[in-house]
């Protein structure tokens, strides 16, 4: 028998000794203290207190068809929950043969980005890398024998297609389901995983993580009515040992310790208001997916967001009334004010609208100056300015600055009738990705918003197109008898499938 494999054979028995101890495969399948790791020593204290609770659970063999084991863990921000999920994703597939899995998460672009991406990079690290493939939707056996059936995949979920996970049964073997950002996935997800996990005499882990965004739905269940059935745990992200603590710190002194932010983003706590996303996926859904509609009297607003930093877009936004979709955002890198200026100017002549609000923060102001010397009427909104009007029916509604009240005026708008581009997922996203909070304000409590430079801290793109929308609501426009038409007139040499000014002449 070759070097190589007796090697192969070396690893076989090592993979096996590590069927029902998690955190020793861990420790023995990376190069802790070497190369891309020489900082890194080991699980942190909190990860290995999961991978031992499966190992010990395991080992007592205390898992049946009625009870798989089911683990929950709530917690702050950057504590390295992707790496535990990668661990024990690449633990159940190369100490057990023919283990079967589905990976999901909140939106498809956290799954793809973030939960995938963390896994790819383990998987490289991984010592048995090489008895597996893998591709951009799995991992899964090199040996063609078993490509089929010792894999796991990566799912987005969807409420109207639920069969990969109603078909997750492997009698007899192993099972892993993973749940990443599990507050936002519906029930309907849940209660389809909970009914395929049944199979008699097989191991069963179902995993799920997260912030704890919302104070609804089953993730927060799994601590509450359920939490007789799940393993569960809170982890302060001050006390891991990866991260950033000036950041938390500053994070406390900027919201207090028991708002709602901190309590999810440091404390791993459930908050008190409901959810911290603003706007929830299913209003940005059902926006994305309603045909687009305008009256021809419908101001015509354009919304312009400077680019501040050299990741950040420049965008356009042009919104008729209720029609958020028809123009698609118009998005730039690279442009000094003058030539922004110059690209706002060619839009609001061409489609002779009725306003422009631009944010006049930062280097905005050049633009907004650069536009009145061409004698554009621009107006200038400033996001950290106080609001100054309320919304019909929402006069209770505090907002602690102009940036919370146009995105709530743009909320409501999305929720009663407005449409936006059902293609733009960067759009969808930046939407529901930012989250909020409450400040005293005049006596009452005000809804404040995450800030641009925490979401990117959190890993998120800035909300440059959200923000270009949002702005297209800064004030009231009246209604206009020409509120477009120029683009009409004009002939414009882009066709757009929606025309409000359209008349059949057949």
């Amino acid at each position: 028998m070759g070097a190589a494999a007796n090697v192969q054979v070396e690893l076989v028995e090592e993979a096996a000794r590590y069927c029902s101890d998690p955190l020793g495969f861990v420790i023995f399948a990376f190069p802790w203290g070497s190369g891309e790791l020489q900082a890194h020593l080991g699980p942190d204290d909190w990860q290995r207190d999961i991978l031992t609770e499966i190992g010990a659970k395991l080992r007592a063999g205390d898992i049946n068809v009625t009870q798989a084991i089911q683990i929950a863990v709530a917690s702050g921000h950057g504590i390295g929950k992707s790496a535990l999920v990668s661990w024990v994703i690449l633990w159940a597939m190369c100490t057990f043969e023919d283990t079967r899995g589905v990976v999901t998460a909140n939106t498809d672009a956290q799954l793809r980005t973030k939960t995938w991406a963390e896994l790819a990079k383990w998987y490289r690290r991984c010592i048995f890398a090489s008895w597996f493939e893998f591709t951009a939707t799995a991992l899964y056996a090199r040996d063609e024998a078993h490509s089929k059936t010792w894999r796991i995949d990566m799912v987005p979920w969807s409420e109207r297609n639920t069969e990969a996970f109603a078909g997750l049964h492997n009698q007899g073997k192993r099972v892993v389901l993973i749940f990443d950002e599990a507050s936002a996935i519906p029930k309907i997800i849940w209660e389809t995983a909970e009914g395929a996990l049944t199979d008699k005499d097989t191991q069963i882990i179902w995993a799920v993580f997260g912030n704890p965004t919302r104070n609804t739905g089953r993730f927060r269940e799994c601590f509450g009515s359920l939490k007789h059935r799940w393993i569960t745990r809170q982890i302060d992200s001050r006390t891991a040992r990866m991260t950033n603590k000036e950041q938390l710190a500053q994070w406390v002194v900027d919201y207090g310790e028991d708002s709602d932010f901190v309590r999810v983003r440091v404390r791993g706590v459930f908050p008190r208001a409901g959810s911290t996303q603003f706007i929830g996926s299913d209003i940005v859904e059902a926006a994305a997916s309603r045909e687009a509609h305008a009256g021809v009297y419908d101001a015509l607003v354009l919304g312009v967001d400077p680019a501040r930093f050299g990741d950040d877009e420049s965008v356009i936004y042009i919104r008729k009334g209720r029609d958020g979709s028809t123009h698609k955002p118009i998005k730039f890198r690279g442009l000094d004010n003058m030539q922004l200026a110059a690209r706002v100017a060619e839009q609001y002549e061409f489609y002779r609208a009725d306003a422009i609000f631009v944010d006049g923060g930062g280097t905005g102001s050049g633009v907004v100056d650069r536009l009145r010397q061409l004698r554009i009427p621009v107006i200038e909104v400033q996001f950290g300015a106080s609001p100054d009007r309320s919304q019909p029916g929402q006069e209770a509604v505090a907002y602690a600055n102009k940036a919370a009240e146009m995105w709530g005026v743009m909320k409501e708008w999305l929720k009663t009738g407005g449409s936006i581009p059902h293609d733009d997922t960067d759009l969808h996203s930046q939407l529901t990705d930012r989250e909020y909070g409450f400040v005293l304000r005049d006596g009452r409590d005000a809804i404040q918003l995450e800030s641009k430079k925490d979401m990117k801290k959190r890993g998120l793109s800035s909300p440059d197109i959200a923000d270009a929308l949002a702005l297209t609501f800064a004030y009231p426009v009246q209604p206009n008898a020409n509120a477009g038409r120029a683009a009409a007139f004009n002939k414009p040499m882009v066709q757009h499938d929606y025309d409000p000014f359209h008349v059949d002449q057949t």
